[in-house]
């Protein structure tokens, strides 16, 4: 039938979970810090459950974000330390990819404070050139705005490695961006992208939003979140993950089904994000190789 590609799911919470450990400000990089081997031990888990990709723990790990902590100096170790540690568990897996993840300057979901092109671009080149070298591809995550697609787009491409922007788009409405801008607005800055996404977003918001993607000609997929909602209190200073909560609904063959519809919709690649964890993409694999396509 069809060759799909099937990223993993959501690390930062899951390293969270295993951990047992108070939520901080740092996310899974803390968690990282705290329990030497547990990134790789969720990459390899993330493998046996059938997925290709995995999307490194490199995502929260900013200068910004370091900022005022005991790590402000460990920036390039620990971003390295994330990329090593998705390199070593990949190598195990035949046709494994690693991808480097790249997140939102400041913070999730908050296009008021991404800082403007000139000032962007050089954080992001930053980023990706120490991001690069042990990648297959640059995955820029959870992009809101146009302006945010437009920076990190242009400056992961400066790589020379395949460039996949995963746009986040409000929950209640899949056909515009966080910012508020509509999606479509994003497609003529995206057309040097090797594939285009949808991330940390509802599961429900993204068939409105694969319908305008695939008009962009290019590959395309969505991984959602398994959150009830963005809190006020996330969208806060330096939030927490224990201000969301995990949607109890969203069980791997519930998730599984969202995502079966997007391939019908055309979508080649799929995963999960926040609170999706292994057994789901455990379950998405068992579905797609049922249906009759070829996990790639």
């Amino acid at each position: 039938m069809t060759d799909i590609t099937l990223l993993d799911g959501g690390m930062g919470q899951e390293l969270v979970h295993r951990a047992g450990d108070k939520a901080t400000p740092l996310w899974g990089t803390q968690v990282m810090i705290d329990h030497p081997g547990m990134v790789e031990a969720v990459h390899r888990d993330y493998f046996n459950a059938g997925a290709t990709i995995a999307t490194s723990n490199t995502y929260a790990i900013f200068r910004d974000r370091l900022e005022g902590t005991p790590y402000e100096s460990r920036f390039v170790e620990l971003n390295d330390a994330a990329m090593a540690e998705a390199k070593a568990a990949a190598a195990d897996f035949k046709g494994a990819r690693v991808a480097g993840a790249i997140g939102p300057i400041k913070a999730s979901y908050r296009p008021d404070l991404h800082p403007d092109y000139d000032e962007a671009i050089k954080i992001y080149r930053e980023k990706a050139q120490m991001t690069a070298p042990m990648s297959d591809l640059i995955l820029c995550e959870t992009v809101v705005s146009v302006l945010h697609a437009r920076s990190i787009l242009d400056a992961s491409l400066e790589t020379g490695l395949p460039v996949w922007v995963a746009l986040s788009v409000d929950d209640q409405d899949g056909t515009r961006l966080r910012s508020g801008e509509p999606l479509a607005d994003v497609l003529p800055h995206v057309g040097k992208a090797a594939a285009l996404l949808i991330n940390c977003s509802s599961p429900e918001a993204i068939k409105p939003a694969l319908d305008i993607l695939k008009t962009a000609g290019l590959p395309f997929g969505a991984y959602a979140n398994g959150f009830e909602k963005i809190t006020q209190e996330f969208l806060g200073d330096k939030p927490t993950v224990d201000s969301l909560s995990a949607r109890r609904d969203l069980t791997p063959a519930a998730y599984a089904d969202h995502v079966m519809g997007w391939i019908e919709q055309g979508a080649t690649i799929a995963g999960g994000c926040c609170e999706v964890g292994p057994a789901h993409i455990k379950e998405i694999a068992e579905r797609l190789r049922t249906a009759g396509h070829t996990i790639v």
